[in-house]
């Protein structure tokens, strides 16, 4: 029997150039992430005409495949022929020409590391999350199932923090991990934020190393702090490791990294990043309120041009940001949602379009694959990019769906599903805004479908043709 994935992985690295032309790899949900040395060698048509494939994108310096949920079983494969090690970290200067520095540069640098810390930390996310959507459903606030001193609320508060609170530890992992760093040094720069002694001292003046005088701060369920400091702990650890000799290097770079990092964290980069966080929370809603309801909808509208491109992670991590300040997000999180909603619309009404056996029966999969996976990326690749029209249905679908939740209000209270289940999100904001985000998703998915159903689609493609 032949595998597929193999045959797969075999066609994507004769394609791109070989062995001889890969430096690294790796995968996100959807996509086989390349690092080439000539990214000039693929054909994106000869790439994208292999069966498996639903397209291309070049983006944050990266060459990547989109091939759907079935990329986990592809990589290991990829990974073998191209004799790369799984998830192996490399020097970004290796093999390949110093690029010159420009704002478009940096930006997309900063980009590709925000989104690159955060991804790995979805499944977390959601799995945390979906504990809070169940304590506020069985909660006082909505069923009345438990009280709050009941042990399954507790519990269930128990698992949401067990994520969220700890959140800079995770964050400092990941982001060391994204770095190329020590992985257990970026966890402990998050986990002393977080130690108890010193959030019980929040609000109040603390001395580091006797004469650096800060404002100690409770750094728990933050972002940009650890964010910023693992990022210059890379340049002091990459200092130590230089000039420190290898016989002296276990024992005294980690602790001549920590000892340096330990003022310029407290008293500089983690009050900054406090600060920034604040500015974005507040920042987003004031954009809301400046923007009012169309702010929402023309976000919910573009949204998912966004996705195919990566870039919806950063803002991501803003409405994080925003809800972590906040306690909720109008505006971010929200417009992201009703623009899932719109792709499943897109994916349901190609359905009931297509007469085609064979793309009907595809594009069901795409619409299962959103709806209950709650990947979008074989949607948009699949039937808006091939067919183009579906997108603007896409846009219109988003655009109302994110309309009523501006006139409404509508606030996310939980950032958890991305598929069906993402409506519960609305629910801590009591039932009004549960209504009122349940009727914008509808609306979302409605339009889209419909719109897709009557004008996605030229009377001559063959997707229209039965079978």
């Amino acid at each position: 029997m032949v595998d597929n994935n193999k045959v797969i992985a075999e066609k994507v690295l004769a394609a791109v150039g070989g062995k001889e032309n890969v430096m690294s790899a790796t995968h996100c949900m959807t996509r086989l992430r390349l690092n080439l040395k000539d990214t000039s060698v693929p054909k994106k048509d000869e790439v994208t005409s292999i069966p498996g494939v639903l397209a291309v994108v070049e983006s944050g310096g990266q060459y990547q495949v989109v091939i759907g949920q079935n990329v986990a079983k592809v990589y290991p494969e990829f990974a073998k022929l191209a004799g790369v090690t799984l998830e192996k970290q490399v020097d970004e200067n290796l093999d390949k020409p110093k690029e010159k520095l420009t704002l478009k540069g940096v930006g997309m640098a900063i980009l590709n590391y925000m989104s690159g810390s955060m991804t790995p930390l979805i499944p977390a996310m959601i799995a945390a999350a979906m504990f809070k959507t169940i304590q506020v459903v069985i909660g006082p606030d909505l069923l009345g199932l438990v009280s709050e001193k009941s042990d399954m609320y507790v519990l269930c508060d128990i698992m949401y923090s067990a994520f969220f609170y700890f959140l800079p530890i995770f964050l400092g992992f990941t982001a060391a991990k994204k770095l190329g760093v020590s992985q257990v040094m970026g966890i402990m720069l998050g986990a002393m934020l977080l130690v108890p002694d010193f959030v019980a001292l929040d609000g109040q003046k603390f001395t580091i190393y006797g004469f650096l005088t800060t404002t100690a701060h409770d750094y728990s369920q933050t972002v940009l702090p650890v964010i910023i400091s693992i990022w210059v702990m890379s340049y002091v650890e990459h200092f130590f490791k230089k000039i420190i000799p290898d016989v002296l290097s276990t024992i005294f770079v980690p602790f001549l990294t920590i000892f340096v990092m330990v003022p310029i964290t407290f008293v500089v980069l983690a009050p900054i990043g406090n600060l920034g966080g604040e500015l974005i929370g507040n920042g987003l809603i004031a954009f809301g309120n400046v923007g009012g309801f169309l702010a929402i909808a023309v976000v919910a509208a573009l949204w998912e041009f966004l996705v195919m491109s990566g870039m919806h992670q950063v803002l991501i991590v803003f409405g994080i940001t925003a809800m972590m300040q906040n306690g909720y997000d109008s505006f971010v999180l929200t417009a992201g949602g009703y623009a899932t909603w719109a792709a499943f619309g897109m994916a349901f009404g190609a359905f009931l379009r297509f007469r085609e056996k064979d793309a009907k029966a595809l594009a069901f999969g795409y619409f299962v694959s959103a709806i209950i996976g709650g990947v979008t990326e074989p949607v948009l690749y699949g039937i808006g990019l091939r067919y183009k029209r579906p997108f603007l249905a896409l846009a219109a679908g988003g655009f109302c769906g994110g309309l009523y939740a501006g006139l409404t209000h509508v606030g996310t209270y939980v950032m958890g599903a991305t598929n069906f289940l993402a409506v519960l999100g609305y629910v801590g904001g009591g039932t009004v805004n549960m209504i009122n985000g349940c009727i914008a998703a509808t609306i979302a998915f409605a339009v889209t479908a419909v719109l897709t159903y009557l004008f996605g689609f030229n009377k001559t493609e063959s997707v229209l043709q039965r079978n």
